[in-house]
């Protein structure tokens, strides 16, 4: 029974158009054409011809003209005034070109976008307005006209203050909602218009206007309740004016609000009424428009046979045929309509006919249609096929899907992969760096070890053997000297003393290589012994200990000696030191030694590239105790402080109470 209600909608969105595309006639046409002939200034003429010419654009084209050229003649001397000749220009030939008017239309507004008044900014934003309106209408783009419209034309009109063209704005952007279908963003666009008209002087055509599509409005969507509360509104609005031209569309929305509620036989009545009144005005073509309403009444309560009588009546009306729009709606129509009664040959011929009309896309779809009324009993197949094409394109889809899904997860995968096998290789590098230190530690201790045993032995044999025979030699020569009584005894004496020398250098190699104090004392009392050995006249050692336990393993009190050993060494020795500080200090397991100096100081580069036997063994030791080294000095006689500290163990000791 709603066959054409889509048709419909777009019926009466033409029928809107030629209600609401003017400047807001708020003057008095008597008075603008007295203003043409007073005395007043040529500028004030020339904006009363224009004002003349948009109260006539709509209803004589002829008499439009007339008051273009009559504002163009009072206004050619002024830059202003010509750059708004230029906009109604184009209004004149929009119908017939619009390509070259809209392109008329941004020419004016350039030219207008020199002025800063608030009337430049009205008429600029009129440019944009109708420049929109051949999207809309000429170029079915209702998406660029709202998007002109909302950024372009309205900004304008709120920097002109002219709030009954900004409601007519609102009013324009829900016509292009509604060709979207938007019908919630029509309705708030027509609720904005309907605040923005209220109480404004002039406002009766607009806002009955707005009542009128927010009926229809509603209609589309659904809520005939709504739409009757409007279309009261409207009458209520107009009732002052009987003969107002905005009856005609009253009688268009609620015929069409009837015919949805499927009231049809009040709906042509109403349209009854609105094209007798329409023949009174002497309105042809919204008589037409009514007549298509007609037309939907009659066909959806299935009386076809009037229904086509009407549509046909109407393929002959000027202007309404000349309209490509209105044609491709009634030959549809009546397509439709022969279909229904049956008649596939009349039906097939209006079709062929819709069909020369419509864009590619209708084009593809009537092709279907053609089809469908040429072999009728393939329907069933054809859409059998549709459905099993579906269900491959489905089938396809869901393949490609799993497919990418597979994809990604193998990728996903094999990243992963190559990640554990980094992880892996990077792991294993490091323990097998690792373990080679380790080994390399293990050595050093070895050799370390090694080197202390050695030196023990050595020490243990020059004293133990080659120190005893020497003492041996001593005393025999000391008693050969005593007793000689040929006058041999000065060289038997220069003898002895030589020898006494050797056996104190001896004791003093041996003392080195393995101190006997360390051995018998300890640490801390080896250590001042080792201070007071290497005292000569020119240099004070200072020796500071604290709290070192007398429980340290011998071999690690042989490597923190060693290590002192050298370092008092280097400080004595090669830096020429006066003054030196030796402090050592346990706490637990870490043992902490400290040498500053005085010296010559020691070349933190140099030291680096050129590590002497020193300092090599001294880092060998440290690392043998897990200990780390901080060397810090200057170069050009600032000294040098070495700090160190190594991990120790202490051995518990095992006593009696009672």
């Amino acid at each position: 029974m709603k066959t054409f209600f889509a048709l419909l909608l777009t019926g009466i969105l033409l029928a809107c158009y030629c209600q609401g595309q003017n400047v807001p006639g708020r003057f008095n046409k008597d008075s603008l054409a007295r203003v043409l002939d007073s005395s007043v200034s040529d500028s004030l003429k020339a904006r009363a011809g224009f004002l003349l010419a948009d109260q006539w654009m709509d209803k004589d084209t002829g008499l439009a003209k007339k008051y273009v050229i009559a504002g163009e003649r009072f206004g050619g001397a002024y830059p202003f005034w010509k750059a708004v000749s230029l906009l109604y220009r184009a209004k004149l030939i929009v119908d017939t070109a619009p390509d070259s008017a809209a392109g008329m239309f941004l020419q004016a507004e350039k030219k207008l976008k020199g002025f800063h008044s608030r009337e430049a900014a009205f008429f600029r934003s009129v440019c944009w307005h109708d420049y929109a309106k051949v999207f809309h209408i000429y170029k079915d783009d209702p998406e660029t006209y709202i998007n002109l419209l909302l950024n372009q034309a309205i900004p304008l009109v709120l920097q002109s203050g002219d709030q009954l063209y900004l409601g007519k704005n609102y009013l324009d952007i829900s016509f292009g909602f509604k060709n979207l279908r938007e019908f919630s963003k029509a309705e708030t666009y027509l609720h904005r218009a309907i605040e923005t008209l209220r109480n404004i002087p002039g406002n009766t055509t607009y806002l009955a206007a707005t009542y009128h599509t927010l009926s229809e409005n509603c209609s589309l969507s659904g809520k005939p309740a709504q739409a009757a509360l409007y279309l009261d509104s409207m009458q209520l609005l107009l009732t002052p004016y009987p003969k107002a031209e905005a009856w005609l569309d009253y009688y268009a929305a609620e015929s069409m609000r009837l015919t949805i509620a499927e009231n049809y036989e009040q709906s042509l009545e109403t349209v009854d009424k609105g094209i007798a009144l329409a023949q009174q005005l002497q309105q042809p073509y919204p008589e037409q428009r009514l007549l298509l309403q007609k037309f939907y009444a009659l066909y959806n309560s299935r009386n076809l046979t009037r229904a086509r009588d009407v549509a046909l009546d109407l393929t002959w009306r000027k202007p309404f045929i000349d309209n490509a729009s209105n044609r491709l709606q009634l030959f549809y129509g009546l397509v439709a309509t022969y279909e229904d009664l049956k008649n596939i040959p009349e039906a097939y011929k209006w079709l062929q006919r819709y069909s020369q009309l419509s864009d590619s896309l209708a084009k593809s779809n009537l092709e279907t249609r053609i089809n469908a009324l040429e072999i009728k009993f393939r329907n069933a197949e054809h859409q059998k096929k549709i459905a099993e094409l579906n269900a491959a394109n489905e089938k396809t889809g869901f393949a490609l899907k799993r497919t990418r899904l597979l994809s990604w997860s193998l990728g996903l995968i094999s990243a992963l992969l190559l990640m554990v096998l980094l992880l892996w290789y990077l792991f294993y590098k490091s323990r097998k760096k690792a373990a080679i230190q380790q080994e390399q530690i293990k050595i050093s201790h070895a050799m370390l070890q090694g080197q202390e045993e050695e030196r023990g032995r050595v020490a243990r044999d020059l004293h133990d053997g080659l120190g005893g025979l020497l003492a041996s030699v001593q005393m025999n020569l000391s008693e050969a000297a005593s007793g000689d009584l040929n006058g041999n005894r000065p060289t038997l004496n220069t003898a002895v003393g030589q020898l006494n020398k050797s056996i104190s250098e001896l004791r003093r190699i041996a003392h080195n290589m393995m101190p006997e104090m360390l051995l018998r004392l300890g640490l801390e009392a080896a250590l001042r012994d080792l201070c007071d050995s290497f005292m000569p006249e020119t240099t004070a050692i200072r020796f500071q200990c604290y709290d070192i336990s007398p429980s340290l393993p011998q071999q690690e009190q042989v490597m923190i000696y060693r290590i002192i050993q050298e370092l008092l060494t280097n400080a004595v020795k090669h830096a020429s030191a006066t003054r030196v500080l030796l402090q050592c200090n346990q706490r637990g397991r870490r043992f902490f030694i400290t040498v500053e100096d005085n010296g010559v100081g020691f070349d933190m580069i140099a030291g680096h590239q050129k590590q002497g036997m020193g300092i090599s063994n001294i880092r060998d030791r440290v690392a043998y105790l897990n200990g780390n080294i901080d060397i810090l000095a200057g170069p050009n006689g600032q000294g040098t402080s070495i700090n160190i500290e190594v991990y120790v163990t202490n051995e518990i000791q095992i006593g009696h109470t009672g």
